[in-house]
């Protein structure tokens, strides 16, 4: 699921010929009737499946389902043999059970990559790749021209009254900008920017926060018509560095000592024993000795390289190829540049070096931007974003009788995260993110509800076609669904219903969350006579858009519902495993779902579409001014998508339709999701802002009057 997202332990075992599964979450109410053996057995066997599907999803052989992966492949693949197996026709998809779609997942560094400074009176400062400047990912590749400014931290914060682009001409420039934020050195409450403690940040300091951060300077640099960005760490965290690193090498001399006396004193009982001698061979290898000196290497080991950093310090390190994310080739070229590169072209031209430029800046919070007076930057840069195939995964039990060309979806996204990246909230894990809740339990629930329905099957159909999804790309935003609606394997008009399981397998107190039941007056009556059954407490939703698949099938006025247990502090991290997959709880979703869709199915009335002029907030209230835009994720046009508007939002009494392509908002250009988002920050509840969009290829103008944060 996309949105920033006890334990059951289980043996299986073999007696008289049964298999029995036992576990910690299984339970039979005191007060429920006792289920016949045959009941019992079924139970078993379903549970037995989700907790085999599961284990298999959420492997480290699968490598956290991530886009690219080898894994996301190998799932694909075992939820076609399950589908095959469960008796749905696998060949609807052009003979086949995958529908193929491509998605930018990683960017390459290709070649040619050069970048030199062109002065006045042919001066040039000649610039070597991986020595004075390195290309970054999150930038587009592309040609690199144009007079040379310099825009202090890239920052535009009306929150502090600082504004690095206010007054500077960076239309068509190269824009020179450092790293994060001023005042770095004040303590909390003094300084800039948002507060708090973080990854890689001190308790107490003022980290770069929303505002400082790469992509934000990058969508600044953008909005103010600039043609290229190059980037410099800025002086403090070049500083900091060199501390560190003292202080790396202080800790770990401490520490060769302390290992030295535990070694002293760890030997000093085999000298007594041999009478003050030098211990023998024997005595030495006592497991305390061998402990202490074990120790010992390790520290000297340490203490070797920290001294070693020390002598040859990394202190202004570029950032790694890939750092910040794969970015679009409809974005300007991003570079870094070292802090030495920088002061060769500032201290001759501006009078001062970085270090004096942020000293300044810091003492009375006042941009120092200027232009670098007949200088220009000249070069380019070549990054290769060859998308990668994935797949969506369906599977068909066919109808039979008069509305058998009727079609009922059941769906959930079987990718995840892989070894984390943007999408985790475990910043700089490398871990494989199993991503068992999101949305393996998903995917092995439409897997058993496979099962169940063609079983079924052999004996009488039902009178509407099946239709078993599992899309990839739904933590990318919902790509393969998109995708799915603009390239329908089957009739969308007549698609009655889509129900969706995303994180169904933490189920807590018997509640369960049910999102869209205002998109059909069929639903809320439905769900409310079938839960006592089960017994569950639901929480009823009416809202048909949310941070999950079922939101592109409601964007083509299709009924949806939503299956959600919940979210929980593993959610978009590596410790969501199998292992605390409530799995008895996910059995009851499941007989639950079962109902709804054989009752959907089989009445008569398909459910009639309702317009609910809402989104789903699943986890919290946002803090920008209310739009109501769907983004098209699917979309590589240059700007920001829109798949549709919210019914009776701001955009859709503005005059936006499905298709439109942002360009512009509120006066800044507008190239991506990442930088409407930004622009969307900068404007306040009740303005009424000029937004230009690309409608069938010509621009379009409209206003729009901006509702509260929802």
């Amino acid at each position: 699921m996309r949105f920033p997202r006890s334990a059951a332990r289980w043996t299986l075992f073999t007696a008289t010929g049964l298999l029995v599964v036992a576990a910690a979450t299984v339970r039979v109410p005191a007060d429920s009737p006792i289920e016949s053996q045959k009941q019992q057995l079924s139970r078993i066997e379903s549970q037995t499946h989700l907790l085999n599907d599961i284990k298999y999803l959420a492997s480290d052989e699968l490598e956290g389902r991530g886009i690219g992966t080898n894994g996301l492949n190998k799932a694909a693949d075992y939820i076609r043999e399950q589908f095959k197996e469960a008796g749905l026709d696998v060949t609807q998809v052009n003979g086949g059970a995958f529908q193929f779609f491509k998605m930018t997942t990683k960017a390459i560094l290709g070649s040619p990559n050069t970048l030199k400074f062109v002065g006045p009176e042919g001066k040039t400062i000649e610039l070597k790749m991986d020595v004075d400047w390195v290309p970054c990912s999150f930038g587009g590749g592309g040609k690199i021209s144009g007079d040379l400014v310099f825009a202090g931290y890239g920052l535009d914060q009306a929150e502090d009254n600082y504004h690095d682009f206010k007054g500077l001409d960076a239309k068509g420039k190269v824009v020179l900008v450092m790293r994060r934020n001023p005042r770095q050195e004040e303590e909390e409450g003094d300084g800039f920017g948002p507060p708090g403690a973080g990854p890689g940040r001190e308790p107490g300091r003022r980290g770069p926060g929303r505002f400082g951060d790469l992509r934000t300077k990058l969508s600044n640099a953008i909005a103010a018509g600039a043609s290229a960005l190059i980037i410099v760490n800025d002086p403090f965290s070049v500083r900091k560095a060199a501390k560190d690193a003292e202080s790396r090498l202080r800790r770990a001399t401490n520490h060769v000592v302390d290992a030295a006396e535990a070694l002293v004193a760890a030997e000093e009982p085999a000298e007594a024993q041999a009478g003050a001698k030098r211990p023998d061979s024997n005595s030495l290898k006592a497991p305390a000795v061998a402990d202490a000196w074990k120790e010992l290497r390790e520290n000297v080991t340490r203490f070797k390289k920290a001294k070693a950093d020390l002598k040859s310090p990394d202190n202004d390190p570029f950032m790694k190829f890939g750092y910040g994310g794969v970015g679009s080739n409809t974005s300007i070229p991003v570079v870094q540049l070292s802090d030495a590169a920088a002061d060769r072209l500032l201290k001759p031209t501006l009078g001062k070096s970085l270090t004096q430029i942020e000293a300044a800046i810091d003492e009375d919070m006042k941009p120092r931007s200027a232009a670098i007076a007949g200088w220009k930057a000249v070069g380019v840069t070549t990054i290769d974003r060859s998308p990668t195939e994935v797949k969506n995964v369906i599977g068909a039990l066919e109808g039979e009788g008069p509305h058998k060309d009727e079609i009922v979806v059941v769906g959930a996204h079987y990718d995840h995260l892989g070894r984390g990246g943007m999408g985790s909230l475990m910043p700089g894990s490398h871990e494989i993110h199993n991503g068992a809740d999101d949305n393996a339990s998903g995917t092995v629930s439409v897997i058993e509800l496979a099962r169940r329905f063609g079983q079924r099957s052999h004996t009488k159909k039902l009178p509407r076609k099946l239709v078993f999804m599992t899309f990839s790309g739904e933590e990318e935003g919902l790509i393969g669904s998109a995708w799915y609606v603009k390239n329908p394997v089957f009739p969308l008009n007549k698609t009655i219903a889509m129900i969706n399981l995303d994180m169904v397998g933490r189920l807590k107190d018997d509640k369960l969350t049910v999102y869209g039941i205002g998109t059909s007056p069929h639903w809320e009556k439905l769900l409310k006579k079938l839960a006592p059954e089960h017994q569950l407490h639901l929480i009823l939703k009416p809202e048909g858009f949310g941070p999950s698949d079922q939101s592109s099938f409601y964007g083509k006025k299709i009924p949806v519902l939503h299956f959600f247990t919940g979210t929980h502090p593993d959610y978009h991290r590596p410790t969501d495993k199998w292992d605390k997959i409530n799995i008895t709880g996910m059995d009851r979703v499941v007989d639950l779902v079962e109902q709804i869709v054989e009752n959907t199915d089989v009445t008569l009335e398909p459910p009639h579409y309702v317009e609910i002029k809402d989104r789903a907030r699943v986890e919290r209230q946002g803090s920008r001014p209310y739009f109501g835009s769907i983004p098209d994720f699917a979309s590589e046009a240059k700007g920001y998508a829109i798949s549709g508007v919210t019914p009776g939002s701001p955009a859709d009494k503005g005059g936006l339709k499905a298709g439109d392509v942002l360009t512009e908002f509120a006066g800044r250009k507008i190239t991506s999701l990442d930088d409407f988002d930004l622009a969307l920050r900068r404007v306040n509840a009740g303005d009424t802002v000029e937004v230009t969009v690309t409608r069938a290829t010509k621009p379009v103008k409209l206003k729009v009057t901006l509702g509260v944060p929802r």
